[in-house]
């Protein structure tokens, strides 16, 4: 009887070591999930905010350019009255 005793309480070990790795395994493959999906969400943030500021500078020419076109005319103006 000690030693079927024994052999399940060796075989709960067992399991217990077994199921302790697994969930070891499936948390470290969740945290790493979640690391790959943040790193992938900063790089995307980090493309849009590129992409945006292209876009503001693009804008900030074009205006630019058309306020030194308009003084252009405005001087041309004054010069030939």
């Amino acid at each position: 009887m000690a030693s079927i005793k024994k052999s399940f309480e060796g075989l709960k070990s067992s399991t217990q070591s077994a199921a302790k790795g697994v969930t070891d395994t499936a948390v470290q493959a969740s945290q790493d999930a979640v690391h790959q999906v943040a790193e992938a969400s900063k790089e995307t943030t980090n493309i849009a905010a590129e992409e945006a500021s292209r876009q503001t500078q693009s804008a900030i020419n074009t205006a630019a350019g058309k306020a030194s076109d308009t003084i252009k005319e405005f001087g041309q103006k004054m010069g030939t009255k």
